[in-house]
């Protein structure tokens, strides 16, 4: 029987070598690692503190931008202007639809002379209004009727209040008829009366065309219209007023038990369903007062 040959000593003092550099290569960065600090993660206050805040001027954009975006549909003049000779297209551009501006070009073609014959066109809604206001000019206006000697004066127009009329006087109104005088007075009482002659376009079935013809007719004294007390006026009272949701009944009444009193209608301004539009349209109809 052979014998195995014997490893010689500097084999194996060889092979040992080899295998502690394999540990040294592979074992020893993990052993290491074991031992070594971990880093830590410092975020400053004030790093926190700005990116905090910087956060919260993007919502706060967010937010504005949605207002906008879903907000008023008017815009400002570029400029000073005449409305007597502002076009079709110009007063489109600030808003109005396409047959608001044709209205509008009938009261221009025969000239106005101030911001106060401006406010008097339907059309133009108190929020356009008060972004044209400080840039009109009024220059070139046709003289008025009684200057030109060819021009037979006009007879005065007898105006029927609408807050206060029956439906035969209501059918006096030139382009009224025993429809649309009952449609009035509904629309009236459901409301508590009207404050603006653009209301009269709420009324069922009306439209522009037919509103300028009637309008010549009407006048709106808003002095009585029938009020809601903000202070004792059950969720049921509030909601039965067309511009006023059930949500917003109840919110309006639970800002009243959580608060105390109103002390003025703006108070209900702090419930987030009375946007400015909400506000300017029911301010009339609500009353603190006993």
């Amino acid at each position: 029987m052979s014998q195995q040959p014997a490893i010689s000593k500097a084999t194996f003092r060889g092979t040992i070598v080899f295998v502690i550099l394999l540990i040294i290569v592979f074992v020893l960065p993990d052993v290491l690692m074991q031992f070594r600090e971990p880093e830590s993660i410092h975020i400053s206050a004030t790093s926190q503190a700005y990116r905090d805040a910087s956060d919260k001027v993007k919502r706060n954009s967010r937010k504005k931008n949605n207002f906008y975006e879903k907000g008023s549909r008017y815009h400002v003049p570029p400029a000073a202007f005449d409305p007597n000779t502002y076009t079709l297209e110009e007063w489109m551009n600030l808003g109005l639809s396409e047959k608001q501006a044709v209205i509008v070009l009938k009261f221009t073609k025969w000239g106005i002379r101030s911001n106060a014959d401006l406010k008097k066109i339907f059309v133009i809604s108190d929020e356009l209004f008060e972004l044209i206001k400080d840039s009109t000019i009024y220059k070139n206006v046709p003289a008025p009727s009684w200057q030109t000697a060819a021009v037979p004066e006009p007879k005065p127009v007898v105006k029927i209040n609408v807050n206060n009329a029956t439906v035969e006087e209501l059918m006096t109104i030139k382009g009224v008829g025993p429809f649309f005088a009952k449609q009035i007075i509904k629309r009236r009482d459901e409301l508590g009366g009207f404050y603006s002659e653009e209301q009269l376009m709420e009324v069922w079935k009306m439209d522009e065309e037919k509103l300028e013809i009637m309008l010549p007719g009407m006048e709106i004294e808003a002095n009585g219209l029938r009020k809601i007390n903000i202070n004792k006026a059950t969720a049921e009272e509030l909601k039965a007023h067309p511009y006023i949701s059930w949500n917003l009944a109840n919110s309006i009444v639970k800002l009243r038990s959580q608060n105390g009193a109103y002390k003025s209608v703006e108070g209900i301004r702090k419930s987030v369903l009375v946007t400015d539009e909400v506000y300017e349209k029911l301010k009339r109809y609500l009353t603190t007062d006993e």
